[in-house]
């Protein structure tokens, strides 16, 4: 492992860092892959996935938290993002802070997502205090429920999206939480 490399912490296999300007363009190509981003609206232009770097970036340097820029232990390579983000669209639960992840699909089918979604919520709830964490995800994406469900999180109903109103396919989500007894 490159020791000039500061990881917030580690799992098994991953490292968690804060964003730099140079995960832009390697996010961006995460972005643009059409089986990553099936289950969203739109796929991000470069503006947006900028715009969301440097999002995630202030995210951390404020709260201590955000969706963090992931990489492989084992060579350094980013694969995408696992982590934790403020949500404030309008919902009965926002605002709230969502555990979510996003990994370039070569990286699939490997544990990975959650193996990183479970150091994550052991942050949240460990080291940030956190009493409670969300997880999103159109009712259709059965793969990031079962990530949701291998991560202990449990299932408290569906819900119309209130940014996904207009779009008939996603706008039904499922809502995951945990909570500290």
């Amino acid at each position: 492992m490159n020791d000039a490399i500061k990881y917030i912490f580690t799992s098994e296999r991953l490292g968690f860092r804060n964003w730099n300007l140079t995960d832009i363009d390697k996010m961006y190509e995460i972005n643009s892959d059409e089986k990553v981003m099936e289950f969203f609206p739109s796929i991000p232009t470069k503006e947006q996935t900028t715009e969301f770097v440097e999002r995630m970036k202030k995210q951390y340097e404020e709260k201590g938290f955000c969706y963090f820029a992931v990489e492989k232990l084992e060579d350094n390579q980013f694969i995408g993002f696992i982590g934790l983000s403020e949500q404030t669209y309008e919902a009965d639960f926002t605002p709230c802070v969502d555990i979510g992840w996003r990994i370039k699909s070569s990286e699939w089918n490997k544990g990975l997502a959650t193996e990183g979604a479970k150091k994550c919520l052991d942050y949240a709830l460990s080291d940030l205090k956190l009493k409670k964490v969300y997880s999103i995800a159109p009712k259709i994406n059965v793969k990031s429920e079962h990530i949701m469900e291998k991560i202990g999180l449990k299932k408290q109903y569906e819900f119309e999206h209130s940014l996904l109103t207009n779009n008939e396919r996603l706008r039904t989500c499922v809502l995951y939480q945990t909570e500290i007894k």
